[in-house]
């Protein structure tokens, strides 16, 4: 079973699978690759992410399965680790380390930004609508432009919605709380049709799929409302009841407590 860590812990080996991972997946052009699985969640169109309903955990949590097991299948000891925005060391430094850009260009870190590669009218498009999202060229990478670190959530903010008493009302204040680290981490990431482009996605939302999981196995976590469990999550073959036990997805996370 696939252990999902906090990226501040990973050790040099967990790191190093993570970067051989996704920088195997940029050179991908298949539906393998990462050009295609980041393009699920915006462009290129169709757009399937679910925002806004009550599907968004599900959606979200399929979404990163599928995704980690094509990083998987590049650096098989690869898992993705979450980005505890909570803890004092994200309020004292902001991104985790492991992705953020290295001082040598010539050893280029390939968690602190991601591809994007789209048609020439998308890109022109996202460069028209979504000023700053992306750099400058044919080959564009993904910006970030975060704000302080105090500014990100607070243990008792998550706290709170770990006192939900239901599933809509969880997913509600959660994904409120989603949002504003989207905005926070700014660029490509405060933009829904580019933000998978950035590595950082990743790790954010296996913060979110954690502290849903978090929710899930405490004294107050309920499944979703029955009407719900039999919705599929498309692109992916999946149903909402499907997602709602992680083991059997193959992973764990290695920390169960907030703060």
């Amino acid at each position: 079973m696939g252990i999902r860590k906090n990226a501040a812990s990973l050790s040099a080996v967990e790191l190093a699978a993570l970067r051989t991972g996704f920088a195997a997946l940029y050179e991908l052009g298949d539906d393998r690759g990462y050009a295609f699985l980041a393009g699920l969640h915006g462009l290129p169109l169709p757009t399937y992410c679910e925002h806004g309903t009550s599907l968004f955990l599900p959606w979200h949590r399929a979404y990163l399965y599928f995704f980690e097991r094509a990083l998987q299948d590049q650096a098989a000891e690869a898992n993705l680790p979450w980005w505890d925005w909570t803890s004092a060391a994200a309020h004292a430094q902001g991104l985790p380390q492991a992705y953020r850009a290295g001082a040598d260009p010539a050893t280029a870190n390939p968690l602190a930004a991601g591809p994007v590669t789209l048609s020439d009218a998308d890109l022109a498009l996202v460069r028209d609508r979504l000023p700053g999202a992306v750099t400058a060229g044919s080959r564009p990478l993904t910006r970030r432009d975060p704000d302080a670190p105090g500014e990100l959530p607070r243990p008792a903010t998550v706290r709170r919605a770990l006192d939900s008493v239901t599933f809509v009302g969880f997913s509600t204040l959660l994904e409120g709380i989603h949002n504003g680290v989207h905005g926070w981490v700014g660029g490509a990431m405060s933009a829904v049709p580019v933000s998978a482009y950035d590595p950082i996605f990743w790790a954010h939302h296996a913060m979110i799929d954690r502290l849903w999981y978090l929710w899930q196995i405490s004294p107050l976590g309920t499944d979703p409302p029955a009407s719900l469990l039999g919705r599929p999550l498309p692109p992916f073959p999946m149903t909402v009841r499907d997602t709602l036990d992680i083991s059997r997805l193959g992973y764990e996370y290695a920390a169960q407590v907030i703060g």
